[in-house]
């Protein structure tokens, strides 16, 4: 019954994506027709369909495929619900909520009731055809068990009326999906993320449609895009940090083929934020813009095809079916199709003002245009390059770790410089005076902070490079805010307060920048003063590692409901080993009816420094430990939500039809500067 209901639930959602396109395109052309109805209709299906999964999951109704494959009766609560998109069809099923949750807020938005934004919706309706029909198709989670062989489903029927069969226990959910409270979090940040960006794309093509090159799509689609932007900034991060407390590896980060798919919209998405600036200042870069959209939203499709497709083999990615090929041909659709509308409107949009001076602040942006390019398309060719070799020639190659790093090091460092000097820089042209003038003081300050910190003993020219250009970003939007609050009048509080208010775009791209500072500190420090060892002891034997000293106390083993978790108890004293700071609990967790068991680090994190520490091996008697020292890791996961709170800062943008200055310096009207 339950499978019954949930695949009527797709179906109509199906049926109502394609009448929203069918209204959006007739609205357009000015029917008096509803596109808020069928876009209701949608978003109401693809909420029955999730709560169908959920209920089915919830009450062990292991007559659907998808339940028995996925949720166990011993699957903790929390897990078992996120069951409900922790695999490849359950996963679509979230996709679709959110895709039919953001057309229906545009569509009963303002921005929606025209025919710019009737066309968007109509638009966002047709990528909505493509993914309810991959769920009433190839992905459908409603499939129900007709055979029974070794106690799992052996045959399937996707017609959920037919005669089904139940195993008496599922075979619970990956263990790697089941071992950390962010697996439950970290996807659905990611999914709104991607989703998200199909607004900002359906107002591109609409406005391409209709020659509309005006402002007019950009101002309707600045905060989805800033509520897709942040959402996907979490996700990465959240990403980051189950991956460094989870896998044991010690890192949070390895160019692996499906961090860099997440990453890859992130970084188009962030390229538009900006340029957006320009052409609602300047009235330039308006090609430039809807690339960016196309490539941003094409880029999203990409890393759902590596997630989801099986070419890759990834701790991320699902199992291999007819679903990847289908997503790789929706994903050539789409590039061809934006590709084919942008060439046919290409003579619209190519004209625009010439840049004055490449020394000002639309010359900075659009060099940081330039470097979000470049990274960009390194990260995609390292991505896609073993993929595409392999399948031209069969042959495995790989691109590892120094590729990327390579690349990404000093593209990141200009984009710090840029950062730096393109918040304060003036419009239009920007003399070095005026420039070395608000430059001068955090200049100082940020080779101060590279001084002492070689005085410190850092010998590493990478790390210090990033802390002098980190503390000049940190310090020239310090001394910019500082500036524009002593001018009020008000309290010092109430100035602070209306400042932020009165320019929530500007400054909520300023505390974003902050975030990248403290992001950028991180992953230098992490990367380049990280203490790794690996030491071997005997119950009750201690070795210093770096001033810390690492005590084997004592085995433990402890049942829990849906896993037996097999551990060592690990003191973390001073130097001298008297005085005990920390005690971890590094483990090994094995799940029922799976073999492979998962190794869990356990980590004390202080103000300098995190001491990370996981199993290498041995007996109770002897064993090796892996022991970590990363400084300032925290500043990563700190970082990331100050870039976070940026956005949503930004968020508060009011819309202004007056084009006068604010106190910042820029105009009120124009997007978040992030």
């Amino acid at each position: 019954m339950i499978a019954a209901v949930g695949y009527a639930a797709i179906l109509t959602a199906l049926v109502a994506s394609i009448v929203t396109f069918v209204q959006g395109v007739r609205r357009s052309r000015g029917s008096d027709v509803s596109v808020l109805a069928p876009a209701t209709v949608m978003f109401a299906a693809s909420v029955a369909a999730f709560v169908a999964l959920e209920i089915g999951i919830l009450t062990h109704d292991f007559s659907i495929a998808y339940v028995a494959d996925n949720t166990a009766t011993l699957t903790p609560l929390l897990f078992l619900f996120a069951a409900g998109w922790a695999a490849l069809e359950g996963s679509i099923v979230l996709w679709g909520l959110m895709l039919g949750l953001f057309v229906w807020l545009v569509a009963r938005s303002r921005s929606g009731a025209d025919g710019l934004g009737a066309l968007a919706v109509g638009i966002m309706g047709l990528v909505a055809v493509f993914w309810f029909g991959l769920m009433a198709t190839i992905a459908n989670p409603f499939a129900v068990c007709t055979e029974i062989a070794g106690g799992i489903c052996s045959a399937t029927s996707w017609f959920p009326l037919v005669e089904t069969v139940a195993p008496a226990e599922g075979l619970g959910p990956n263990p790697l999906l089941q071992n950390h409270i962010l697996m439950a979090v970290h996807p659905p940040m990611l999914y709104v993320g991607y989703v998200g960006m199909t607004v900002p794309f359906g107002f591109a093509i609409a406005a391409l449609l209709r020659s509309d090159t005006g402002k007019a799509w950009l101002d309707r689609t600045h905060r989805w895009l800033l509520v897709s932007w942040t959402f996907l900034t979490i996700g990465i991060m959240l990403g980051g940090w189950w991956s460094y407390e989870v896998l044991g590896w010690g890192g949070y980060w390895a160019w692996d083929p499906v961090e860099n798919a997440a990453l890859l919209p992130w970084l188009a998405a962030t390229a538009f934020l900006h340029s957006a600036i320009v052409q609602r200042r300047r009235g330039m870069l308006q090609a430039w813009n809807f690339m960016l959209v196309i490539t941003a939203f094409s880029l999203t499709i990409l890393g759902t095809f590596l997630t989801r497709s099986g070419v890759i083999a990834s701790v991320h990615s699902f199992t291999q079916s007819a679903i990847g090929p289908a997503i790789l041909i929706f994903l050539l659709v789409v590039v061809l199709g934006s590709l084919t509308v942008f060439v046919l409107k290409a003579s619209t949009v190519a004209q625009s003002p010439r840049l004055d001076s490449l020394l000002s602040r639309e010359g900075f942006i659009l060099a940081n245009n330039l470097l979000l390019t470049v990274f960009t398309f390194a990260v995609l060719f390292g991505t896609m390059y073993p993929l595409i070799v392999e399948a031209v020639s069969g042959d495995q190659v790989s691109v590892g770790r120094s590729f990327f790093d390579r690349a990404a090091v000093p593209l990141a460092l200009l984009l710090l410089l840029m950062m730096a000097a393109g918040s304060i820089a003036p419009w239009r042209v920007a003399t070095p005076t005026v420039l070395w003038q608000r430059l001068r003081w955090p200049t100082a300050i940020g080779f101060l902070v590279g001084a002492v910190t070689v005085v410190l003993g850092v010998d590493s020219v990478g790390v210090v490079l990033t802390l002098v250009l980190a503390a000049i970003v940190v310090a020239a939007i310090v001394q910019r805010f500082g500036e524009t609050v002593v001018r009020r009048p008000e309290g010092v509080l109430s100035a602070m307060a209306k400042v932020v208010r009165n320019d929530a775009g500007y400054w909520g791209g300023q505390i974003a920048h902050i975030g990248v500072a403290m992001v950028a500190v991180s992953l230098a420090t992490t990367s380049g003063l990280a203490v790794r060892d690996t030491v071997t002891l005997e119950r009750g034997a201690s070795e210093v590692v770096d001033g810390y000293c690492i005590t084997y106390d004592q085995p433990f083993e402890r049942v829990e409901e849906h896993r037996t978790v097999t551990g060592v108890r690990v003191l973390v004293s001073d130097e001298s080993c008297s005085s005990v700071h920390a005690v971890l609990e590094p483990s090994i967790n094995s799940y029922p009816g799976v073999s492979q068991p998962i190794g869990t680090p356990d980590v004390w994190t202080t103000w300098t420094t995190d001491v990370y520490i996981g199993i290498a091996g041995g007996s109770t008697s002897e064993l090796g430990l892996n022991v970590y020292l990363f400084p300032y890791q925290w500043m990563l996961w700190i970082g990331g939500l100050v870039i976070a709170l940026g956005g949503g800062v930004a968020m508060m943008r009011k819309p202004s039809r007056r084009r006068e200055t604010s106190e910042s310096g820029i105009h009120v009207d124009e997007v978040a500067d992030a």
